[in-house]
């Protein structure tokens, strides 16, 4: 116990399993917390002083038990026995060989095949100056693929990237949890550093010793100081967690900010691209992943998080998926090859931290020889960009054939339990071998020779774990028995002897195994070894395999759902002609098809379109699925509608859907807010804007008017920003009278006798009613309750007419259309924003800026009097 506790000081935070003959124990609070996670019997022991928990499993079924640990969100800190017990005649030395955390992991059912397991760490960067905003670096790095990535920006950027590589365990210095919370909330599984780690010259020599460089511009990450001591982090809790054999992390990349397509966390979140808040919700990811191997996977999601702005990159996959569409039989090809890779990143970094099994080595092998025909079917292939892929990918022909030529095809899970080296590999081994296995037919010649010796017919050759090897004789035969034999062990009916020959040829036999199991592991220890100068060959095996693969899955699932491929150009307008919304279509019965809508946006003519239409009439939808498109478009993938063209889209804002943030003290409505806000303020030439039922949370009139003055701010910014903007407010359909860019449409429905029917067909002009009771109606509300909601309506529409809220709402809107957010047609204006501008805040004395604030009085007076005049 005192050696356990002292080892458990140095873990303090992790669950310590530690490791007693057969089994893994854990005491006092460990063991409590143990055995509620994994269901196992929670007993006690009295260790010479007061009785301390205890509970604890079989080492074998570590991998039983360890990930229910990691999955529960513990630490595990595993402490082997580093001697044999039998040879020492003291306390067996034990010492941590792993500490297992969330986010770094390498046992496979901790991991998700087609989802990395990221270990991501903070720095906040210190402000610069009192106008600076910090800048926050971060980097994400996945033990089991040696993946290493790293960025830095504002803390919006950094939220959006934690959203989109979802980490299993985040890092950052202990002295900023409450920034970090305040920050990005508290749904992360964290872990605390110390303040020291996080500094520049320690991240960059801890970072440069790993790599063996000189310096970091190799890697294009030089100029990010706050993502270097943030990756510098990273690494170091790698040996912090025992983990020092790191050989596949080759590289560290810079997530590029300006090559993908902004999206921010609320965007991510409303779009439900990858996970949803909802139960047995339904995911874009779940739809369209038609990949097939493990990187394919995992790639694909990475595509989704950052699509590409890049109009040559995008068209290059969309040629690769239209060249498979035309050639089936390449598609079907190349992807029964797939089929037969395993995880390759994960295999090779098995290889690198030397957890790899023979058995796992078998499979690295048999994945590289089906590499080998992907190859052969990109070269052959009329698209210059497969031929490309086909041109980098590797034989790897000389690891193939010594892989081959060392191991059994049918090698086993654990060395330990042999015939894992292949015969006639070595010459030793084989020679052992054949002593090992050729035991039972020499036992066999000795039982006929002794029974034939001594007449004694029941004779029988045996062995237990006491004695080893012996020979049984019957009572009734004991009179046989020879004088040399030496009587060990009398039965009820019998009695066992041994021989000097019989001892003989046991400990041959025991010496033959030992010898056996020492050269197995020897071999295999070699081969490991020999197999690191591999890694980098592997690993961009895996990233072209995942790239084919998921143009694989862009074309299989192009054909089965009828996707097209969006033409692309250099205008800023986005015209979808039958677009559909990609999940919604694949949760629809087989009757009832989906009803395909048409949207054009562009800045000069149809900017902002407001669409109307009662609830549950499919705004929402339309909203959604054009966002989607884009989005699916710029991954390169094909899209669902009869026809699409568009120029890059370089920012998708939503605002979709209500969501409470209690937690943080914030309302519906504030949460709104805030996500109006941040676009708003983000808006580019290029961008993509979808508002959702804005300033539903506040009342009535509050509402409008928020509605009223997003939409002309929308107008009459500078970007012209391309908007969709569904509301409730049929207010205001007003605004097309004083907008000339906004036009009215709405999702058209067909009112029957005593019901509505959802036609969810998008027509140009405003809809004049919301169907609210209807609605209510169909939910199944009581007949009482729809009767009184009727009156009440009735009486509501003469006291407040829309008509006069809405002519209302035109007056304001061409009494201030002069002083509009952006209207600095006004000379006067003009010559003030000029002053302004040059006025040097830092040296301006208060004297002085009283001075120039009556200058710019008198101007305004000035003006004023002329207009008089005139």
């Amino acid at each position: 116990m005192k050696q356990y506790n002292t080892i458990k000081a140095k873990y303090p935070d992790a669950l310590l399993l530690f490791r007693v003959g057969d089994f893994y124990e854990t005491f006092g609070e460990d063991a409590v917390r143990a055995a509620g996670i994994l269901n196992i019997t929670l007993t006690a022991r009295n260790n010479g002083g007061d009785a301390v928990e205890l509970a604890g499993f079989p080492h074998h079924s570590l991998n039983t038990y360890l990930p229910k640990l990691v999955m529960a969100g513990c630490r595990v800190a595993i402490c082997d026995q580093l001697e044999d017990p039998k040879l020492t005649k003291n306390i067996v030395k034990r010492g941590v060989t792993e500490l297992v955390t969330p986010g770094v992991a390498l046992n496979d059912d901790i991991l998700q095949s087609k989802s990395n397991n990221f270990l991501a760490a903070i720095h906040f960067g210190a402000s610069k100056s009192s106008g600076d905003s910090r800048k926050i670096g971060v980097s994400f790095l996945d033990i089991s693929t040696g993946e290493f990535l790293t960025s830095e920006g504002n803390a919006e950027y950094v939220d959006k990237l934690l959203q989109n590589f979802n980490p299993s365990e985040v890092l950052f210095s202990k002295q900023k949890k409450k920034q970090f919370s305040e920050t990005f909330g508290d749904n992360f599984h964290v872990f605390h550093l110390e303040d020291w780690v996080f500094q520049m010259d320690y991240s960059k020599e801890t970072l440069q010793k790993h790599f063996g460089t000189k310096n970091l511009k190799g890697f294009g990450i030089d100029h990010l100081e706050n993502g270097i001591i943030a990756s510098g982090a990273a690494l170091h809790y790698l040996g912090e967690t025992q983990h020092n054999k790191l050989e596949h992390i080759t590289r560290v990349s810079r997530i590029a900010e300006d090559a993908y397509v902004w999206m921010d966390r609320f965007t991510i979140r409303n779009l439900e691209l990858y996970h949803s808040n909802q139960q047995n919700a339904v995911t874009l990811l779940d739809v369209i992943d038609k990949t097939i191997s493990p990187m394919g996977g995992r790639k694909l999601k990475r595509w989704m998080a950052l699509p590409l702005k890049d109009l040559e990159k995008i068209n290059r996959r969309h040629e690769v998926v239209s060249y498979l569409l035309e050639n089936e039989k390449v598609l079907t090809n190349v992807q029964s090859h797939i089929k037969r890779i395993g995880d390759l990143e994960r295999l090779i970094s098995k290889v690198a931290t030397g957890k790899i099994s023979p058995r796992e080595v078998i499979q690295l092998k048999n994945s590289l020889e089906a590499v080998s025909p992907v190859k052969i079917a990109s070269i052959n292939s009329d698209n210059e960009s497969l031929k490309i892929i086909g041109e980098q990918l590797h034989e790897c022909q000389l690891l193939r054939d010594k892989i081959k030529e060392t191991l059994n095809e049918e090698a086993p899970v654990n060395i330990l339990k042999g015939n894992a080296i292949a015969s006639g590999f070595h010459v030793e081994l084989d020679e052992l071998r054949a002593i090992a296995t050729g035991g039972k037919e020499y036992l066999d010649k000795m039982l006929a020779r002794e029974t034939e010796r001594t007449g004694i017919s029941s004779l029988k050759i045996a062995s237990n774990n006491v004695f080893g090897y012996y020979i049984e004789v019957r009572n009734t035969h004991k009179d046989k028995v020879p004088e040399e034999w030496i009587r060990k062990q009398t039965l009820v009916n019998a009695e066992r002897y041994i021989t000097e020959e019989l001892k003989e040829y046991e400990s041959k036999i025991l010496g033959a195994e030992e010898k056996i199991g020492v050269l197995e592991q020897g071999i295999f220890v070699k081969l490991v070894k020999w197999m690191l100068q591999f890694i980098a060959p592997v690993q961009q095996n895996a990233s072209l395999i995942a790239e084919v693969d998921c143009l694989c899955s862009f074309a299989s699932h192009a054909k089965t759902a009828k996707y097209v491929r969006p033409v692309f150009d250099e205008t800023t307008d986005l015209h979808i002609k039958d677009g559909r919304h990609p999940v919604i279509e694949k949760q629809l019965p087989p009757d009832a098809p989906f009803i395909a809508n048409d949207v054009f946006l562009d800045r000069e003519r149809q900017q902002i379109i407001m669409i109307t239409g009662p609830n549950m009439s499919g705004k929402s939808a339309i909203l959604r699925q054009t966002a989607l498109i884009v989005l699916l478009a710029q991954m390169g993938s094909f899209v669902p509608a009869g026809e699409v063209r568009l120029g890059v889209v370089d920012k998708i804002f939503t605002r979709v859907g209500a969501s409470d943030n209690i937690s943080m003290g914030e309302s519906t409505f504030m949460v709104e807010m805030n996500e109006t806000a941040s676009i708003l303020n983000n808006i580019s030439e290029r961008s993509l804007v979808l508002l959702d039922e804005i300033g539903r949370g506040t009342s009535t009139y509050d509402g409008i008017s928020i509605a009223w003055a997003i939409s002309e701010y929308l107008h009459e910014h500078p970007s012209h920003a391309k908007t969709l903007f569904a509301t409730h407010y049929h207010e205001i359909n007003e605004m097309t009278e004083t907008f000339n860019r906004i036009k009215n449409y709405n999702v058209s429905v067909k009112e029957l006798k005593d019901d509505v029917l959802f036609l969810r067909k998008l027509v140009p002009g405003g809809s004049h009613h919301s169907f609210g009771i209807h609605v209510a109606k169909m939910a199944g509300m009581p007949q009482a309750v729809l009767n009184r909601a009727n009156k009440i309506l009735k009486r509501l529409e003469k006291s407040h007419s829309s008509e006069e809220l809405s002519d209302k709402m035109k007056q304001i809107s061409e009494e201030e259309m002069q002083l509009s957010f952006f209207n600095l047609d006004d000379p006067l204006l003009e010559e003030l924003r000029e002053e302004i501008l040059e006025v040097d805040i830092d040296t301006l004395t208060p004297v002085e800026a009283l001075m120039k604030l009556n200058e710019m009085k008198r101007m305004l007076l000035r003006s004023a009097k002329i207009k008089k005049s005139k």
